[in-house]
């Protein structure tokens, strides 16, 4: 299994509970997505990301499949514009 995890900062942090919202709302509309998980800072330390994501796809092409589909490039269209920063790591499950 392959997971991706991306970590993102909001240039306004109060923009992280609608962003979890918008991607638990992937769920279903993504064949692609075998699992998702969302979670939110809760210590706002000046180290801290806003926002961690992670799915879990079947292989890459199943991962470049769930990035190209149009329920997720929707969602990039209004995330991307409120990121200031973004960083991700894609590894085999053991």
């Amino acid at each position: 299994m392959l997971v991706h995890v991306v970590v993102m900062r909001f240039t306004d942090p109060a923009h992280a509970p609608e962003a979890a919202g918008r991607l638990r709302a992937l769920v279903g509309a993504v064949p692609q997505i075998r699992s998702l998980d969302v979670g939110l800072d809760t210590t706002g330390s000046e180290h801290s990301y806003d926002l961690v994501l992670t799915t879990r796809h079947t292989d890459p092409a199943e991962l470049a499949a769930y990035q190209s589909h149009p329920a997720h490039l929707e969602l990039a269209a209004w995330l991307i514009p409120r990121l200031a920063h973004r960083a991700v790591v894609d590894h085999l499950e053991p």
